[in-house]
């Protein structure tokens, strides 16, 4: 590896333009993983990146060489720490990014839902959850929860910002994910059963019987979901809080919606 001391290095300057501007990471279907972990869970999905980036400190580390390994013909950039630093998002970065092309088509083994098929998959929807840690975040747990299908409708953060990547953890390479999904239509031809998660009102989560394949919709973090997009939904679903509290974050009402789903089927 040659090392790059220099911001005027071109190829440092692409890979610090990339990591900065997110319009240009949509117009380019490019991102960023940030980490050792991250990487290791495109791998072990059959996704390659097209550039390395190593921090000069990093360069010897066990987890770093061993990943390098696995991907001896990738092209590897080796940072002054100062300048990957420019690059990583981390307050303190192991010193491993990876570019990825932000994969077109879902992951080994999951593809992607057809609304009109007889036996459905059960299927996360998010309405205009716009905050990329809640959505990083309800990704995660829909692949813990065992739910493999994720549609993002308009209005959502971007799924594969490295800002969401981060906070999924590798969940994403686990997951079918369709973004800017035209989530009426998709709530109207699917099969199973759909459940709007809202604050009041609905039927209490413990009251539902969860055996059908089921379609969650959760909405923005502070306008809930759409009032079209509740009336289209077959069941309404709310969690009991305790007296005086008034809801919960996003996330955090999806791993219990999910979580009880889950418990009901093992």
């Amino acid at each position: 590896m040659k090392l790059i001391a220099s911001r005027d290095n071109p190829s440092f300057k692409d890979l610090r333009d990339l990591a900065r501007d997110a319009r240009r990471q949509k117009r380019e279907a490019l991102t960023l993983l940030d980490g050792p972990h991250l990487l290791a869970a495109a791998l072990d999905h059959d996704v390659l990146p097209d550039l390395l980036a190593v921090a000069e400190s990093a360069a010897a580390l066990p987890e770093v060489t061993a990943l390098l390994a696995r991907l001896p013909r990738v092209p590897v950039l080796c940072l002054r720490d100062a300048l990957f630093r420019e690059i990583s998002e981390l307050a303190a970065p192991v010193g491993l990014l990876a570019r990825i092309a932000v994969p077109s088509a879902p992951q080994k083994g999951f593809p992607l839902v057809s609304p009109s098929a007889s036996t459905p998959d059960d299927c996360l929807l998010l309405d205009a959850v716009q905050d990329a840690g809640n959505v990083g975040t309800l990704l995660r747990t829909a692949a813990a929860a065992g739910v493999r299908q994720v549609l993002l409708g308009p209005g959502c953060a971007g799924a594969w910002t490295p800002r969401v990547l981060r906070a999924a953890q590798g969940a994403h390479f686990a997951l079918a994910i369709r973004e800017q999904v035209d989530l009426a239509a998709f709530l109207r031809d699917y099969p199973g059963q759909t459940i709007a998660a809202v604050a009041h009102a609905g039927q209490s989560l413990y009251a539902l019987d969860f055996v059908r394949p089921t379609a969650w919709l959760f909405g923005n973090e502070g306008g809930g979901i759409a009032p079209e997009l509740v009336a289209a939904a077959t069941l309404h679903a709310t969690i009991p809080l305790a007296p005086g509290s008034e809801s919960l974050n996003v996330a955090a009402a999806a791993a219990v919606c999910l979580f009880e789903m889950r418990r009901q089927r093992v």
